[in-house]
Order: C-alpha cells, then sequence, then structure tokens
C-alpha cells in the first residue's frame, strides 16, 4: 500500500523528439500545417491535424496522383487538380482475418 512516489525514479533519457524524417524515394518532403494541410502548388490538401508539424512524403504515381506516406507508411492518394485526398485502409488498425463459411 506505498504510494507511487515511493517507488518512482526518473528516467536517466532524455526524449528528444522524433529523427529528421527523410524521404529518399518521394518526390518531396513536405511539413504538414498546424490546421492539418498539406500545400502543394498554391493548393491545400486536408490531412489530418494528428499530422501538424510533422514531414511526409509525397510521390507521383500517375498524371495528377500523388502519394502521402509518413515514415513507412502510405496514408492515401491525392488528385492535384480536385485536392482531394482519398485515404488507404488504416495500417494501424486491427489485423482481424474474415470468418471462413461454414
Amino acid at each position: 500500500m506505498d504510494c507511487p512516489a515511493q517507488h518512482y525514479a526518473p528516467s536517466p533519457h532524455t526524449y528528444t523528439g522524433l529523427p529528421d524524417l527523410d524521404y529518399p524515394f518521394h518526390d518531396k518532403a513536405v511539413t504538414v500545417t498546424t490546421c492539418g494541410r498539406i500545400c502543394y502548388n498554391r493548393k491545400k490538401i486536408n490531412l489530418s491535424q494528428v499530422f501538424a508539424g510533422q514531414t511526409v512524403g509525397i510521390k507521383q504515381v500517375e498524371d495528377h496522383i500523388w502519394l502521402v506516406s509518413f515514415v513507412d507508411y502510405d496514408l492515401g492518394y491525392f488528385d492535384d487538380e480536385t485536392c482531394r485526398l482519398e485515404p488507404l485502409q488504416n495500417p494501424f488498425g486491427p489485423k482481424v482475418l474474415p470468418m471462413s463459411p461454414v
């Protein structure tokens, strides 16, 4: 029945944040704005405020179609004419196998 403070010891390691992200296989690396957008050719593409301040990689995969990636995860595609992002399946979600027919 001790208090947690009686057993707590601060970590000797200091948190320095994420290292600088590099996207060597992408065409550009862009920083997401505080409102969660990517600015590309004076156009604004809504991504998510979750990525605010982070660097994402964009790569052209077809005419006017770009892939958006964060670290090793592909997030979705956007069309540089309509500026609409189409997300991919959640790469961080649970991996559930379909039930087999009986």
